[in-house]
């Protein structure tokens, strides 16, 4: 899956759009879970900051 969604991201206007991937501490177990997004390149400051 992941080989599909680099290629669909590499054609045409999508150059501009990022995958975001964040660790995130559960509050409930404390576990680690990863958090993934695919955002615009010029929002991916505001993704890691929530």
């Amino acid at each position: 899956m992941a080989k599909k969604v680099v290629a669909t991201l590499k054609t045409g206007d999508a150059k501009s759009f990022v995958k975001c991937i964040k660790m995130v501490k559960s509050p409930k177990t404390g576990a680690y879970q990863f958090k993934e997004e695919v955002v615009n390149a010029e929002h991916a400051k505001d993704f890691f900051k929530k």
